[in-house]
């Protein structure tokens, strides 16, 4: 990942020597299993325990000549360890090593996703509840609909988050599987029980049926995970844009002392975290996509997905994490002009209630398509005259005939048209269990 969106969590989780600290650690373990259960030495297994270690510039320097990463660390791992280092690895295959460790790997950043995207839900449900009555207009297709509030706004997004945030546990789960099998996974040379205590120890389950690898339906599941979280901010980062803009102007983008906007508008403030965002789910997407091709590999296994994970994990990882960040901020840090959003509710001149007007009729006994059709007469005069809605609904005689003043008066009730949005907030916020 660019310097530009690479965290510090990540970069270390993502590192060449966190990869081989944690294929230290699982050759490790596997030698103290064998080594309890009378197949090595016990001073072997303590040996690899105290001595092992490795360089990574070494490693790396080895692998430039064999040609393969895990006999290039194995080779570095002996040069500490010494003679006891014949019983490392002993019955085991390359990928028992990288799928076990990529699985231990892959959990460690998840959790930081996780920490940062239960930050953004509290983020994000602090600042629905300040705005749980500014009401604002709802919009479909772009046009004004009906009264909501920006709270409401919010909160719908705080629950797309928390299926997130659920999804991502089931993924957590489902990619927390090892194996110890051997090439073609038959586990001909190792005892199953080694298997079974190995990743118990590791914290992690074994897989009931593996080839030579774990199979990656399991990886592109999760990062299917990580893109369905992007695209809820994406899906968040797009209301703020259209939000901002200067026609509707009901939010804006903290814009700090001195920050700029425009090289040439010295005016301009800009959605400009909203809009990278919205350019980093993107990435997301496709990473998402790229993982569900590397489930179909030849016979038990091939490599044609090795090259890919090592670039799609750890981009996407962080990738995730900047726009979790972000997203965070930006909420925390949102300027919001009730105002605004007053007067431009106010541009249509009360057609806001219209569907409480047809009911109204409806309840009075006027059949749907006439009550329609008598509203909707009513609302293009605003359209074509400019006059308010509950003056065009009081000049049109069949309406006025089945309602009077005091009953259209009661369609227009601001307060009784949002009277549940407080059980929406409490329904939706009985689903916090974190």
């Amino acid at each position: 990942m660019i310097p530009r969106y690479a965290s510090k969590d990540m970069t270390r989780i993502w590192s060449d020597e966190n990869r081989f600290r944690l294929w230290q650690e699982v050759e490790t373990v596997v030698c103290e299993v064998r080594a309890e259960r009378g197949e090595i030495p016990a001073e072997a297994a303590r040996e690899i325990r105290q001595k092992g270690d490795f360089d990574t510039a070494r490693v790396l320097e080895i692998e430039n000549t064999v040609q393969h990463d895990v006999i290039a660390f194995l080779t570095n791992l002996a040069e500490y360890v010494g003679p006891s280092s014949r019983f490392v690895h002993q019955g085991m295959t390359s990928s028992d090593l990288l799928d076990t460790s990529f699985a231990l790997q892959i959990r460690e950043a998840g959790q930081v996703l996780r920490a940062s995207l239960v930050r953004l839900l509290d983020v994000t449900e602090a600042k629905a509840r300040e705005h749980e009555g500014t009401v604002m207009i709802g919009r479909s297709h772009g046009i004004h609909a009906e009264p909501t509030t920006f709270g409401l706004k919010l909160m719908v997004y705080w629950s797309a988050l928390e299926r997130g945030l659920r999804r991502l546990d089931r993924a957590q789960q489902e990619i927390g599987y090892g194996q110890v099998s051997g090439a073609v996974g038959t586990i001909a040379h190792l005892d199953p029980a080694v298997e079974s205590a190995t990743m118990e120890r590791l914290g992690l389950e074994v897989d009931p049926a593996s080839t030579q690898i774990v199979q990656r339906d399991r990886h592109a599941n999760w990062l299917q995970a990580v893109a369905t979280l992007g695209a809820t901010l994406e899906q968040m980062a797009v209301e703020i844009r259209n939000l901002q803009r200067t026609d509707v102007h009901e939010v804006e983008e903290s814009f700090g002392k001195g920050q700029k906007g425009s090289s040439a508008m010295p005016h301009k403030k800009n959605p400009i975290v909203s809009e990278k965002l919205t350019g980093m789910a993107r990435l997301l997407r496709g990473y998402a996509h790229t993982a569900l091709e590397n489930v179909a590999l030849w016979h038990e296994r091939d490599i044609s997905h090795s090259s890919v994970e090592r670039i799609i994990f750890p981009d996407a990882c962080h990738t995730l994490h900047h726009m979790l960040t972000k997203m965070a901020w930006l909420v925390e840090g949102l300027v919001v002009y009730p105002e605004n959003m007053l007067a431009n509710m106010e541009k249509v001149r009360g057609m806001v209630f219209s569907q409480p007007v047809l009911l109204a009729l409806t309840d009075a006994g006027v059949s749907r398509e006439d009550a329609y059709a008598w509203v909707q007469r009513s609302a293009m005069r605003v359209w074509d005259e400019d006059v308010p809605l509950r003056e065009s609904l009081g000049a049109d005689p069949d309406i006025a005939d089945r309602l009077d003043a005091a009953a259209l008066d009661r369609c227009f009730d601001l307060h009784h048209q949002l009277r549940n949005v407080g059980l929406i907030f409490t329904r939706t916020l009985a689903l916090k269990d974190w």
